[in-house]
């Protein structure tokens, strides 16, 4: 028998073909609920899931599930109960390594963004509010000899520092807060001497820039709360290109209403796509609808990824990118 895949929503053309390629796909017309997510994985009918980040994967699903993966169209998988999977013997793969370079620019599109209030800046333009040069025209902050406070120090977090030195930042990082733990001189590779280790509440307190880069879990859900907030300089600009419930948006929203920081960047949000009521309307946010990865080759490769996966769970064998290899041999 042919492999067969269930797809949620098309990803882009070059995964689509090798799945095409390789067995049955069933590409459903519309974004399944979570009842109708939960039939179709549990009727037999197909060998692997391909899934987005947007789809739950919970423990409810996969304890009916007849499939043999899930493969995620993601780097993260915050969105699948990856115990739940490994007790069942199904393999979770995702799609890591391809988009760290895309995502970076991302963080420091925000950093420049916010920095330079460009948003604000656009809509007077567009608006036809703009009169002509003003020397105290949307005055806003200095990038360059600034303090960068990375939260995270992954593959994202480094290449955002690699960024951020070209601009002359002063890069300080903790490596996994809320924990700590040290960085030797070693791994840090070609960054050693140009960026400084301090515990995380330093971190916060020193940065002029605050970017989120750790992954989404018990640990770091509202990692960034009111007194994370208020513990930031009053002129530091919030930064989040990770997940959004690492940050309390509601308490953001209040930060920045009330001043307590100057602004933030986002491309993430805490109950996506909806937004913490009154962040919409806030002058000094930078507000993207989660394109960190949104490159045409970078979604290519990951397409390409995400099939990969999927063929070779569907055939019984181990994929190239697994998240829980040990599911494998259950």
């Amino acid at each position: 028998m042919s492999p067969r895949f269930l797809v949620t929503a098309s990803i882009p053309e070059p995964g689509m073909a090798l799945l095409y390629d390789a067995g049955d796909v069933t590409l459903l017309p519309e974004v399944p609920d979570a009842d109708a997510l939960r039939a179709l994985c549990a009727s037999g009918d197909y060998d692997v899931l391909v899934a987005r980040l947007s789809d739950t994967i919970d423990a409810s699903l996969l304890g009916s599930a007849k499939l043999r993966g899930v493969s995620n169209y993601a780097v993260g998988f915050n969105n699948i109960d990856v115990p739940a999977a490994t007790a069942r013997g199904i393999v979770v793969g995702n799609t890591p390594g391809v988009l760290t370079d895309a995502t970076a620019d991302i963080a420091m599109l925000l950093i420049l963004g916010t920095a330079r209030r460009v948003i604000e800046a656009d809509s007077l333009v567009r608006s036809g509010g703009f009169s002509g040069w003003n020397p105290q025209l949307l005055m806003g902050s200095d990038v360059s000899g600034q303090v960068l406070g990375l939260a995270g120090f992954g593959r994202i977090a480094r290449a955002t520092a690699r960024r951020a030195a070209a601009f002359g930042m002063d890069v300080v990082f903790s490596p996994r807060p809320p924990a700590e733990r040290i960085v030797s001189e070693e791994e840090l590779g070609d960054l050693a001497g140009k960026v400084r280790q301090l515990p995380w509440e330093q971190v916060v307190a020193q940065a002029d820039f605050l970017s989120i880069h750790v992954p989404l879990n018990e640990d770091t859900l509202h990692l960034v709360d009111a007194s994370v907030l208020a513990a930031m300089k009053p002129g530091a600009f919030l930064i989040n290109t990770a997940r959004g419930p690492v940050v309390d948006e509601a308490a953001l929203v209040t930060a920045l209403r009330e001043g307590v920081i100057a602004g933030a960047g986002l491309d993430v949000y805490e109950n996506e796509p909806e937004l913490a009521a009154g962040l919409a309307e806030l002058p000094n946010t930078v507000l993207l609808p989660h394109i960190g990865s949104a490159t045409v080759p970078v979604r290519n490769k990951m397409a390409v990824l995400a099939a990969a996966n999927a063929i070779a769970m569907a055939k019984g064998e181990l994929p190239p990118h697994p998240v829980n290899p040990e599911a494998f041999s259950n």
